[in-house]
């Protein structure tokens, strides 16, 4: 059988953009090419080209399962990668992204120099009540820059577009001509001041962070407890306000509910606006839908995209759906349906033609039977490896696949509290990028999930 290796691959890039950061795409993923397919029995052999032994070692390591099963998903069986350094392709050129800090950016291009991401603008933004009051002070920033509301603090939980919207002021501030500006994670900052230290250049790093007008901190609960990070942060916080910049961050809650924050960072951050943005409504997730499927150039029926909506509520999972179904449409050459939907969201219908929906205990007693753990050993307080381990998988099961709140994730397994389902979460999450059996074992889990009855 014949397969197109371009169509193939562009498709799996498709996925694996929502699936890592921006950054990290730019410069690990993106420099890849698939090189070959061949079939070996019932799985296939893919040859993927990168372009240094340090980007093979680094694929190979930490994204080999992810590579994979946008692969399987793609071309519908079982894939086997295997990495080849290569520089064949003019594609593998450093990127753009890493030039001098603060270049002047081109009109087209600007938003690559900051690392944001193209399509996370005003225009692309979709607004209903639950991100309203959060829209209206990102424009007012947009207009007055380091004036009001400084910082712009902005919550909410994984997926409900706060990165988006605080990209699209950096979008929108490129606009106007501000070219000196930062975009970056918690993690980030962090790593940074780390190596400055280490390499004793922490002068350069202050540098790269002080001088800029506006600066985008995602994910800042996580300098919480880093007392050295915390420290410099303060700083750069004070620089940069005082010298008239603007400040935006992301935080998964409020400044008063970030655990070891130090409480002269807590006053700063709530000394601007702070503002929440919920959960997106059916509507709303309808909204998205449509916008997010008219910049890939695919005609998303609205019966088609409700149905979506009905089935899945964060929006990173609502963009990581309308990849597959992309991929489904160009490998099949199908047009969009109520029916492929369906198929593609693995819904069994009963006969009274209501969608099957997967409850908290259904996750519980498949945990329970996959690891051979008794439910109350799950929601017991016991500490033995066997047990903690899929007590904090099924934790990861319900807070990412019925996307229930932290606090009631915690109660469902033994009334544990938030911090402890953060963890869980967090954990099971760096497992299945740095341990490829771990990724299979979860992948395994959720197809036995959803398998239809």
């Amino acid at each position: 059988m014949e397969y197109d290796r371009e169509k193939i691959w562009k498709s799996v890039m498709e996925g694996m953009k929502v699936a890592v950061s921006m950054g990290t795409f730019n410069t690990v993923i993106k420099k890849t090419e698939l090189m070959a397919i061949k079939e070996s029995g019932d799985r296939l052999i893919c040859e993927v080209g990168c372009t240094s032994g340090l980007n093979m070692a680094m694929l190979d390591q930490r994204f080999y399962g992810q590579l994979a099963a946008e692969l399987e998903r793609v071309t519908g069986k079982k894939c086997e990668i295997r990495f080849v350094a290569t520089m064949s392709t003019s594609e593998h050129k450093l990127p753009e992204e890493l030039g001098p800090l603060f270049d002047k950016p081109k009109k087209d291009g600007g938003w690559k120099k900051v690392r944001l991401k193209e399509n996370y603008t005003f225009e692309n933004f979709a607004v209903g009540v639950s991100n309203q009051m959060a829209y209206a002070a990102a424009q007012a920033v947009v207009k007055r820059p380091g004036d009001a509301y400084n910082p712009l603090f902005i919550y909410g939980g994984v997926g409900v577009g706060k990165t988006h919207l605080m990209e699209a002021i950096g979008h929108a501030l490129l606009e106007k001509g501000e070219d000196r500006m930062l975009f970056c994670s918690a993690e980030e900052f962090t790593n940074d001041l780390v190596e400055g230290i280490k390499n004793k250049s922490t002068e350069r790093v202050r540098g790269k962070y002080r001088n800029v007008k506006l600066l985008m901190i995602d994910d800042v609960q996580f300098i919480a407890g880093r007392v050295t990070v915390q420290e410099e942060f303060f700083h750069t916080f004070n620089s940069l306000v005082g010298e008239g910049g603007q400040i935006v961050m992301t935080s998964d809650r409020p400044p008063a509910e970030i655990n070891k924050l130090e409480e002269r960072l807590r006053s700063r951050f709530g000394a601007g606006m702070v503002v929440d943005v919920g959960p997106a409504d059916l509507e709303l997730r309808t909204a998205i839908l449509l916008i997010k499927a008219k910049q890939r150039g695919m005609e998303l029926p609205m019966e088609a995209a409700r149905v979506i909506a009905e089935s899945v509520e964060g929006l990173r999972e609502l963009e990581g759906f309308l990849v597959r179904l992309l991929g489904e449409v160009e490998m099949k050459k199908e047009v969009v349906s109520v029916e492929m939907v369906e198929r593609l969201l693995k819904i069994a219908h009963h006969n009274n033609g209501q969608a099957r929906k997967i409850t908290p205990n259904e996750i519980m007693n498949l945990v329970g039977n996959y690891f051979g753990v008794g439910l109350g050993q799950l929601k017991g307080d016991r500490r033995m490896k066997n047990i903690v381990w899929p007590r904090q998988i099924l934790m990861y099961l319900l807070r990412t696949d019925l996307k229930l709140p932290q606090e009631e994730v915690g109660r469902l397994v033994g009334g544990r509290d938030h911090t402890t389902v953060i963890h869980a979460t967090g954990k099971v999450t760096r497992m299945m990028l740095d341990d490829e059996a771990i990724n299979k074992q979860i992948g395994d889990i959720r197809r036995k999930l959803w398998v239809s009855s």
